[in-house]
């Protein structure tokens, strides 16, 4: 095993090197790495009093807390499979990754138990043990998470000498896509990728020991945990944990704690800029400000960089993390671009022949390396579908330029064709999005008995603006092939998304 991939020997070795180092900081109360160790001690040992062992999965439904980091190391070194589970998710939505992954134990928080009690948890099988972090209703069924853990405060694993896992290929997480098409699927996530992207991310975010990066994105996701936290980590730096997303807050701490790096999602910074000017704090400390989890705008940039948030951008997915990457001056010198790949990963753009698109030409995103899932969990179908010849297909469409940048089309999935045409929807989004009437909009392709398949426009009109299907459709005049006009309109007041902004274009129709 090589011990230096493991992210529970990061903590311990900080703890070794730096053991007063503040690594997290949490509702005014600063954990030290020599804490943090501590806490992962006492969680595995916990784990394993439990009956708790390498390979089983342990289900957390927590929000951002040092709780769900205390799990998330304590599996790493006992070699367990941690599963984070979305806690914005209904009841049924949780019924199918518990029947899914199959937990040995769900830990779960308190403000969580109107949505678990709907489920008949003894009824599963395998039997699953349930513990909850939180003042709840204790029983004989079910764990206090906080007063178990405690009872080993101060004593280790019994482990052998080397940490868990054996293996750097083994799974380390199951994370659950956004699931904006179809069911959720779980992708396997060895210990070597986490590693691989914390080294990517380490050249993307410049980061170093005495940076801290402020984290309100949930940690059940990739940006939270990957991209994040476990960078963090391994650089040996400090976080300032958010449970949830305050605008005002983040002002504030930035200031308070001066924080060095930051990541968002457009939908974050659009909020950020809407706080009043006069309630902004000192954000100078900032060294690095990155957005993605969807397309940024080029006014949303600019917008940013006068407020002082001027960042660089990034790419990816749940099944590889990080993918490209553009800095603060590539969408000004390329408008559009989503950047270029990362250090550690082979990606580029095939066409439909399988062969390596030239510059200009559409084709799809793949990634082969060390940041590719292994596969996805009890999926063999959908894993041979997305990891062919050795390339994890990202569904991504896009076209390269003689520089080396990529820039996105749409996705495969989203495509239609209209007359025997090809139509891509992010290209009729943009075009109808340079209309200031218009605040948002999806494209999604619809059954047409004439054409085969014709575009549905689902629109979000500005503040204060009216406008009808003529309207709408008129903005394509002269910008747009008619084959790529939408033929239907509907209008709409918000749009469904996944935690990370993403419309979930199957839930319009």
């Amino acid at each position: 095993m090589i011990r230096s991939m493991n992210i529970a020997w990061w903590v311990q070795r900080w703890a070794e090197l730096t053991p007063d180092k503040p690594a997290i900081i949490f509702e005014n109360q600063t954990i030290s790495y020599q804490a943090l160790c501590r806490r992962a001690d006492r969680t595995s040992c916990w784990l394993q009093s439990i009956g708790i062992e390498k390979g089983d999965r342990v289900a957390v439904m927590l929000s951002n807390c040092p709780d769900f980091l205390d799990l998330f190391f304590a599996c790493s070194r006992l070699g367990a499979i941690f599963v984070p589970i979305n806690f914005r998710i209904t009841s049924n939505e949780l019924d199918y990754f518990i029947n899914n992954c199959r937990p040995r134990l769900f830990v779960h928080g308190d403000e969580f138990v109107t949505t678990v009690n709907a489920l008949a948890l003894e009824s599963y099988l395998p039997p699953m043990m349930v513990a909850v972090v939180g003042k709840a209703q204790f029983n004989g069924r079910v764990f206090d998470f906080v007063k178990g853990t405690k009872k080993f405060d101060g004593k280790r694993a019994f482990l052998t000498r080397s940490l868990g896992p054996s293996d750097p290929e083994e799974p380390q997480v199951i994370m659950y896509t956004s699931g904006t098409t179809g069911k959720p699927k779980g992708a396997v996530l060895s210990h070597r990728k986490t590693f691989f992207n914390c080294l990517n991310a380490d050249i993307f975010f410049k980061l170093h020991f005495s940076d801290i990066m402020l984290i309100f994105l949930p940690l059940f996701h990739s940006g939270g945990l990957f991209i994040q936290a476990a960078p963090i980590f391994y650089k040996g730096a400090t976080m300032v944990l958010h449970r949830k997303f305050d605008p005002a807050m983040i002002y504030q701490d930035i200031e308070k704690y001066r924080v060095t790096k930051f990541l968002g999602v457009p939908t974050v910074y659009r909020e950020l800029l809407k706080v009043d000017k006069k309630k902004r704090t000192d954000i100078s400390s900032l060294r690095v400000c990155a957005g993605g989890g969807e397309k940024l705008t080029e006014d949303l940039i600019k917008d940013c960089a006068k407020a002082g948030l001027g960042f660089r951008q990034i790419m990816g997915q749940t099944e590889t993390s990080i993918l490209l990457w553009a800095s603060e001056d590539d969408p000004l010198k390329k408008p559009g671009t989503v950047g270029r790949p990362v250090f550690h990963a082979e990606v580029c753009i095939l066409d439909d022949q399988g062969k390596i698109a030239k510059p200009g030409e559409i084709g799809e995103i793949v990634v082969r390396g060390s940041i590719m899932m292994k596969e996805y969990w009890q999926d063999p179908v959908k894993t041979q579908e997305t990891i062919k010849n050795g390339y994890l297909h990202t569904g991504d469409l896009a076209r390269m330029d003689e520089d080396g940048f990529f820039y996105l089309v749409g996705r495969a999935g989203d495509m239609y064709i209209s007359g025997g045409e090809n139509v891509y929807p992010a290209e009729v989004e943009k075009t109808l999005k340079l209309n200031p009437r218009i605040e948002d909009v999806a494209i999604v392709g619809m059954p047409d008995e004439k054409w085969g398949e014709t575009g549905h426009a689902f629109v979000i009109v500005s503040p204060g603006e009216t406008l009808t299907q003529k309207d709408v459709i008129a903005m394509c005049h002269g910008r747009l092939a008619k084959y790529k006009w939408p033929k239907k309109v509907s209008f709409k007041t918000k749009f469904p998304r996944t935690s990370l902004g993403k419309v979930k274009k199957g839930d319009l129709v």
